[in-house]
C-alpha cells in the first residue's frame, strides 16, 4: 500500500525558456509520478504532482534545482488531496485577455 499524496508547487526564478518543463516531465515520469507542469503568464512554473509521498519528497529537490540553464529562486509547496492523474504531461496555460 502506498502513501498517496499530491502537491501543488509554484516555482520562481528563471524557469521559462530554459527546458524546465521538459526536465520536470522526464524526472517525474522516471519516478512514476503523475500530474502536470505548466508555464504561468507571470513567469513562474506550476507543477501538480501525485504519487507516493516519499517519492514526491525526493522529487522536490529536483524542482528546486531544475535543469542546467534554470535559476530557481524559490519553490512554494502546498500539499493537497490527490485527484487521480494517471500520467505526467506538459500543459499550456490559458492566456488571459
Amino acid at each position: 500500500m502506498t502513501d498517496a499524496a499530491a502537491a501543488e508547487v509554484l516555482v520562481h526564478g528563471r524557469v521559462q525558456g530554459v527546458g524546465y518543463r521538459a526536465f520536470v516531465e522526464r524526472r517525474a515520469s522516471a519516478l512514476g509520478l503523475a500530474g502536470y507542469v505548466m508555464n504561468l503568464d507571470d513567469g513562474r512554473v506550476h507543477v501538480h504532482v501525485e504519487g507516493d509521498r516519499a517519492i514526491i519528497e525526493t522529487f522536490l529537490p529536483d524542482l528546486a534545482r531544475g535543469p542546467r540553464l534554470a535559476q530557481v529562486t524559490r519553490t512554494d509547496v502546498h500539499w493537497v488531496a490527490p485527484r487521480a492523474f494517471t500520467g505526467f504531461d506538459v500543459r499550456h496555460a490559458e492566456r488571459r485577455a
